[in-house]
């Protein structure tokens, strides 16, 4: 197996990879990476910078509009294991993958994950054929199971983010878990139980990655994130 490069993950240094890619078709980029790592945002600069010249040449499409519906999984144990690999539909989403890929549509519609309601929103995310570049993110598209190789073979490379530091990535899902409703200790308690659980089972495929980019975080960041993740019961 060869050994991935290592490149920093600069919004506009991708753009040009994703430029200067030989295939001439559609393509359909995955970002991968742990919980916090910032795969949402650095998926959304990227498709800023291509979009710069040329409005509409792409479009993020999160592997998170895959969840499986609350209702769905309310009735056994995975409604506490949320964001495990089998809290997620792979074969919808390698279904999807494939559509997006062969562009045979006029506009083909993907599902959203909306936070503010815990549910993905089916329909949400409009896709239509003259976009260029797909940018799609999410924690699993490298995991070894048949389901999720369908997904992994959906996709042209697959790039692995890693964070600057774990503490940044724990404060990163500690401020999010609390900005849609949980108390500091119930933030904690979910950062470092069952996303840790998770982060840990995603690294361990990041070898397979066709990429690995490390994030560098500018001035502002750094002094904003300077402080140390809350110790809680």
């Amino acid at each position: 197996m060869t050994t991935p490069e290592v490149v920093p993950a600069d919004p506009g240094a991708l753009a040009d990879r994703l430029r200067r890619h030989p295939e001439r078709r559609r393509l359909v980029i995955g970002i991968c990476g742990a919980p916090g790592s910032g795969k949402s945002r650095l998926a959304g600069l990227i498709a800023d910078q291509l979009n710069s010249a040329l409005p509409g040449l792409a479009v993020v499409v999160p592997m998170d509009g895959f969840h499986l519906a609350a209702s769905v999984i309310a009735a056994d144990d995975r409604r506490t294991r949320r964001g495990a690999p089998d809290t997620f539909d792979p074969e919808g989403y390698a279904v999807l993958l494939q559509r997006l890929r062969e562009n045979a549509d006029d506009i083909t519609y993907a599902p959203q994950y909306r936070r503010e309601i815990a549910d993905p929103v089916a329909g949400a995310i409009p896709v239509p054929r003259g976009c260029r570049y797909i940018l799609t993110e999410g924690n699993y598209l490298l995991h070894p199971s048949r389901a999720w190789r369908a997904v992994r073979e959906s996709l042209d490379e697959v790039w692995f983010l890693q964070a600057a530091s774990d503490e940044l990535r724990l404060q990163r899902l500690i401020a999010r878990h609390e900005q849609f409703g949980e108390t500091p200790n119930e933030a904690f308690q979910h950062a470092t139980g069952s996303d840790e659980h998770n982060a840990k089972l995603i690294a361990e495929h990041s070898e397979h990655a066709d990429l690995i980019l490390h994030e560098v975080l500018s001035r502002t960041i750094r002094e904003s994130s300077g402080s140390t993740p809350p110790r809680m019961a």
